[in-house]
């Protein structure tokens, strides 16, 4: 090796070791070592390994070779074999608890109307999960341990629920578990980047009756005292008691199926989606789900205002069967139209007081 009077040696690169991982497999090598222990070092670039000759003495080349023959196992990949398993057996735990309470929850969503959107809302969180992976693989990992107290208390809602055949509690308590869970493993910044699909999970959860019931009857008495007043304004000479419209031809029962309830939670959850989808503005997507809610309720009013004057003035017959049933879906589909229109309006203003500014 040549010791240049500015100081600096040139190894040449072909000198390295013929087995070194840094000559054959491409490895990239750090911009100075030291090799001397007396504060000489070596700086390796493109061409050649350059050696600062200030120090008394250059090690031999069987240190870089040594230096070269690093671990061929990673401990990353290690420690993600490990998390992997780690996985598995919290599934395989969480499986054993709420496979009962899971396998009855997808029954009701099949079998109760109200809630048949429950099997759309776990897939839509995945969804969201799975767009915003790079966000989440940003976020710095911070366990926790008050996540094990939010686990404590998820298993006392379960336990709860199970004795007291609460089923809104032992399904409530799956989404507490999650929770806690994510919070002990992953740690609170990660826990607030899932907020949102965390939070969406909830709408899979059907409403206890006592709360179903308190919301539906008001719905009901709404509908039919907005048919009540506008029918007569059509002609239709109007009686209403309670819930129930009587008309000359026929009496009409705005029943529980006809409160909207139906269209209000599916209509709620379809606004999230949407704002969640077509905005990044989070005060628009609050004001849409806000406005699903008033649509709902004024779609469904005009549904029975409508089914009200085809009794009078055509067929009672109307007033059921397929064309009652029929009515229900298109009522949604105005909804929704409606919905794309008032965040449409919303978009306009937005911008027209924007460039006003």
């Amino acid at each position: 090796m040549k010791i240049r009077q500015t100081g600096i040696a040139v190894i040449p690169k072909h000198t390295l070791p013929a087995g070194s991982r840094w000559r054959n497999r491409g490895f990239s090598l750090p911009r100075w070592v030291d090799l001397t222990g007396g504060g000489g070092v070596i700086a390796l670039g493109g061409g050649g390994a350059y050696a600062n000759a200030g120090s008394l003495h250059l090690q031999p080349m069987r240190y870089l070779a040594q230096a070269g023959s690093l671990p061929e196992q990673s401990p990353r990949f290690a420690l993600n074999r490990d998390w992997w398993w780690q996985v598995a057996v919290l599934v395989l735990l969480l499986g054993w608890l709420y496979s009962s309470i899971l396998f009855h929850l997808a029954i009701q969503w099949s079998n109760d109307a109200n809630f048949s959107h429950g099997f759309f809302v776990p897939a839509f969180s995945l969804f969201v999960l799975w767009r915003d992976r790079a966000k989440l693989a940003r976020t710095p990992r911070e366990p926790s341990s008050l996540g094990l107290l939010i686990v404590a208390f998820a298993l006392f809602v379960l336990v709860a629920g199970v004795l007291g055949a609460e089923l809104f509690l032992s399904r409530i308590s799956l989404l507490l578990l999650i929770a806690g869970m994510v919070i002990y493993f992953e740690g609170w910044p990660r826990f607030r980047a899932i907020l949102f699909p965390w939070a969406f999970l909830f709408l899979m959860i059907p409403i206890p009756a006592i709360v179903f019931n308190q919301i539906t009857f008001p719905l009901q008495l709404l509908a039919s005292k907005v048919a009540a007043l506008v029918l007569p304004v059509l002609g239709v000479p109007v009686l209403r008691e309670g819930n129930i419209i009587r008309l000359p031809a026929l009496s009409l029962e705005v029943a529980e199926a006809c409160s909207g309830i139906r269209s209000l939670v599916s209509l709620i959850t379809l606004s999230i989606v949407y704002g969640y989808l077509m905005e990044s503005r989070n005060f628009v997507r609050v004001l849409l789900a806000l406005a699903s809610a008033a649509i709902a309720v004024m779609a469904n009013s005009l549904r029975v205002l409508g089914t009200g004057l085809l009794v009078q003035y055509w067929d009672p017959e109307l007033a059921q069967g397929f064309f009652h049933a029929f009515s229900g879906a298109l009522v949604f589909v105005v909804s929704v139209v409606m919905l794309f229109l008032f965040h449409w309006v919303l978009r306009l203003g937005l911008q027209h007081s924007r460039h006003k500014l």
